[in-house]
């Protein structure tokens, strides 16, 4: 990562959603005044990780306002039954993960010089699936990046409302993102007629791929390979210069 620019804003904000203190990650440039397209990162199925702030501080550096919202609580990481029990309330009923996914858009663009007609959404593990459903609920984003998405429900009326493009990360051997469950979703995209979406496949990879840390957790087929990061993140800039700018 680059040196960091002393005129970078970089803070933790804390925020409430459904009653729960949330603790987002927020980067930004002040040194101008001028309208920027804004990139709103959402964490892994697990919480706030260091990855994710590093990933929002990188888009910061890139002439994005970035800020990483929390869905789980306290801007941390936590792998017990209050946070699994939140991710099942959210698959099952969008209306959660949408409504956390607005609060945390909502202090991005509150900040001067965000740019609420550029707006693209990052998303790792079920912050993908958070991505998609804000472009399903018919959210003003541009793009929605996901890299390995945790399962996707299926949502073929809501996919038709889909504007954005699409862009989704994923690992042939990824065990919560099935070979069958990547072809239902490229089927549900074609058959919702989304006009600009694709899907990137890495060969014998699993989930977690971008994050450094995935392996420490000791669960199977989740585990961090550099060459893929390095490739979906180049892949992922390319859309948002393609989509927001800058």
């Amino acid at each position: 990562m680059r040196e960091q620019n002393p005129l970078m804003r970089v803070e933790d904000v804390p925020y409430e959603v459904d009653g729960i203190a949330m603790v987002g990650h927020l980067a930004i440039d002040d040194a101008t005044a001028a309208a920027r397209p804004t990139v709103l990162v959402c964490h892994e199925g697990n919480g706030m990780s260091t990855h994710v702030r590093e990933t929002t501080e990188a888009l910061a550096q890139l002439g994005y306002a970035a800020f990483a919202l929390d869905y789980i609580g306290g801007g941390r990481q936590a792998n017990d039954e209050a946070t699994w029990a939140q991710l099942s309330r959210m698959m099952e009923d969008p209306t959660v993960a949408r409504g956390r996914a607005e609060a945390g858009l909502r202090i991005l663009l509150d900040q001067p010089g965000a740019d609420p007609s550029r707006v693209a959404v990052l998303g790792y593990c079920f912050g993908a699936v958070m991505g998609l459903e804000m472009a399903r609920g018919g959210f003003d984003v541009r793009a929605v990046v996901g890299f390995h998405p945790g399962l996707l429900q299926s949502r073929p009326d809501d996919s038709r409302t889909i504007t954005a493009s699409i862009l989704m990360c994923i690992g042939t051997e990824d065990p919560y993102m099935t070979r069958d469950q990547r072809h239902a979703l490229e089927q549900e995209l074609l058959d919702a007629e989304v006009e600009d979406w694709r899907i990137e496949v890495y060969g014998g990879i699993g989930h977690g791929f971008t994050n450094p840390d995935s392996g420490a957790l000791g669960l199977p087929g989740v585990e961090y390979h550099q060459p893929s990061a390095e490739r979906s993140w180049r892949s992922a800039l390319a859309l948002l210069a393609e989509t927001v700018g800058p």
